[in-house]
């Protein structure tokens, strides 16, 4: 009897000795996947776009080399299938930072003397409520203390003729934001840093504007591009490039010819939301360049976020 205890107590030494490293072995497997888990996480963090949409007429001119980069946009720019689109246009000016929060979009053709054809163009998105109010959140979190909702808004064309290009399907919920035309480009910049974890939800944040915007002098009838125009387009491709933010958010003191490049700033902000919702640490890179009537720049930006 004592040879048959000292068996099993024998015995269950044994079974303890094998199940503590196979305890741990499952522990550090755990923890293994966690950690794996998290960084896939940091990864699918969506990058941030500024995309010039230039002229309405993007919207049926085959002739202009960004309608075709748009349309290429899901097989050669970014494949990625975003939960939601917030979209920044130069065409929505506001005092204050405001969100629309339709369920579903109405077509706005803010624009005069096209032809009849753009007219008829409908991109019938579904809003995006929820999303609109993280942005309202996350702006009022960040110190912006008046924030507005929009309940009738629908897309204006600086969202949806891109949108348009890049999701024919219109089957992505879109929430579009304001500029502010009172504020400077640091406001604009700080807007999109309150907004940066959005990216970690799926969330598309793209600015849309024109890199350079000066509709008072197009050249009709000639491909020439003016000096001023493009020492400003230069100077902004090599200052995003280089991680020169800050030089970009005081563009009207640091950038030659500002003025010329954006007699008015509303397209020129969309960028610095861009900018800001993709991190200080972002590399910027150029995507897209080509110019319409001398005084379009159609040059687009990618900014890459830090893992």
């Amino acid at each position: 009897m004592q040879q048959r205890r000292a068996i099993k107590y024998k015995g269950k030494s044994s079974l303890r000795i094998l199940i503590k490293p196979a305890l741990i072995c499952i522990l550090v497997f755990i923890i293994i996947k966690l950690k794996t888990h998290k960084s896939k996480i940091e990864i699918s963090a969506m990058d941030t776009f500024y995309i010039s949409h230039g002229s309405p007429t993007l919207s049926i001119d085959d002739s202009l080399e960004a309608r075709h980069f748009l349309k290429a946009w899901k097989d050669k720019t970014f494949s990625e299938k975003p939960k939601a689109i917030l979209v920044i246009s130069g065409h929505w000016e506001t005092d204050v930072p405001t969100v629309n929060t339709v369920e579903k979009h109405d077509t706005i053709h803010d624009f005069y003397g096209f032809p009849k054809e753009m007219y008829k163009l409908k991109y019938p998105a579904p809003g995006a409520p929820e999303l609109a109010k993280k942005v309202k959140d996350l702006l009022t979190g960040a110190g912006f203390k008046h924030v507005k909702e929009d309940k009738k808004r629908g897309l204006d064309h600086g969202a949806w003729v891109p949108l348009m290009l890049m999701y024919p399907e219109a089957n992505i919920p879109v929430c579009q934001l304001s500029v502010q035309l009172n504020k400077d480009g640091t406001h604009h910049y700080n807007m999109g840093k309150a907004l940066a974890p959005l990216r970690e939800e799926g969330v598309l944040i793209f600015g849309s504007g024109s890199a350079v915007h000066n509709l008072r002098v197009l050249q009709f009838g000639s491909d020439a591009i003016p000096t001023w125009a493009s020492e400003f387009d230069t100077w902004l491709k090599d200052s995003l490039l280089e991680g020169r933010y800050e030089d970009v958010n005081h563009y009207e003191d640091k950038a030659p010819h500002a003025k010329m490049a954006h007699p008015w700033p509303d397209h020129f902000y969309p960028l610095h939301v861009a900018m800001g919702a993709a991190g200080a640490n972002s590399k910027a890179e150029l995507i897209h360049h080509s110019w319409q009537l001398g005084t379009l720049s159609y040059a687009s930006y990618r900014f890459k976020t830090a893992s």
